[in-house]
């Protein structure tokens, strides 16, 4: 499996791309090509473009939730569909894969955090996969679905209100999901933001894929400003889970990279980083 940061909050030193606080990673598994998250603008097509990668031929679009850091792009991506089509006569719709959930309204106070596009729209340019269930990918690349949370330390704050027509409620995020890649050396887990709790995540990907091994760990963690008691818990997880490697990026800080890099090697994360695994 073949990784290309497209969005993250940083760009990698000499390589002249475009950053914003939000995550789009260009996924090769075998044959299979796939976005995960779409960024806030268009900046992932801006850096796609430069280097050299296509967007017209991918198999499907993965969602980790429903914010708009993370489902902004979409809007980008539906209008460029739009212009090919219109200009060729293939009309392969790729597949939207995602929690029943991510495209529900979500505010904080009066201000819209949640995706501009919903599900009717984005229907018409999708195959739609809204599960709550793991879906896999390919045989070796799945979604984790609704994540189970188990631990008492991580999702305890909601953010925002998440709206259903009339209904309202506090927002846990039970949308956030991430992808498991079942490697050589153990999974290789792709995270958004974490919302659901990074232990959370690894837990059910354990469970998913039948493999007690972490080789690696790539992504948002949601360690922002976090409390002394999710700090100290969390690394203690990690570190008991033996990860050969960690990538933490877009909402994770630079005190918790300073602590979690006492127990481990961390690895830097930006824009136009590839990473392989086998």
């Amino acid at each position: 499996m073949r990784i290309t940061v497209l969005v993250d909050n940083n760009t990698l030193i000499d390589r002249y791309f475009y950053g914003e606080p939000g995550v789009s990673y260009f996924i090769e598994e075998g044959d299979v090509k796939l976005l995960f998250d779409v960024g806030y603008s268009d900046v992932f097509f801006k850096n796609a473009n430069r280097m050299k990668i296509s967007l017209d031929d991918i198999h499907a679009v993965v969602i980790s939730h429903g914010h708009n850091d993370h489902t902004g792009g979409l809007f980008y991506l539906v209008k460029h569909y739009i212009e090919t089509w219109a200009e060729s006569s293939k009309h392969d719709k790729p597949k939207l894969i995602a929690h029943p959930e991510t495209f529900s309204d979500k505010y904080i106070d009066k201000e819209c955090i949640g995706s501009l596009l919903k599900e009717e729209q984005l229907k018409k340019h999708f195959q739609l996969v809204l599960s709550q269930s793991e879906v896999w990918l390919t045989e070796k690349l799945v979604f984790l679905g609704q994540i189970e949370r188990k631990n008492d330390f991580e999702n305890k704050v909601p953010i925002g209100k998440w709206h259903d027509h009339d209904f309202v409620k506090d927002d846990f995020l039970m949308d956030d999901s991430a992808l498991a890649y079942k490697s050589s050396e153990g999974l290789v887990i792709i995270t958004g933001c974490s919302h659901s709790g990074i232990c959370n995540i690894v837990e059910q990907a354990k469970r998913v894929c039948n493999d007690e091994r972490i080789a690696a760990i790539i992504g948002g963690f949601h360690l922002l400003n976090p409390d002394e008691e999710l700090l100290k818990k969390t690394c203690e997880y990690l570190t008991g889970n033996q990860i050969k490697e960690l990538y933490p990026c877009h909402c994770t800080d630079l005190k918790s990279k300073i602590e979690l890099s006492r127990s481990f090697t961390i690895k830097e994360v930006g824009v136009g980083l590839v990473v392989e695994f086998k």
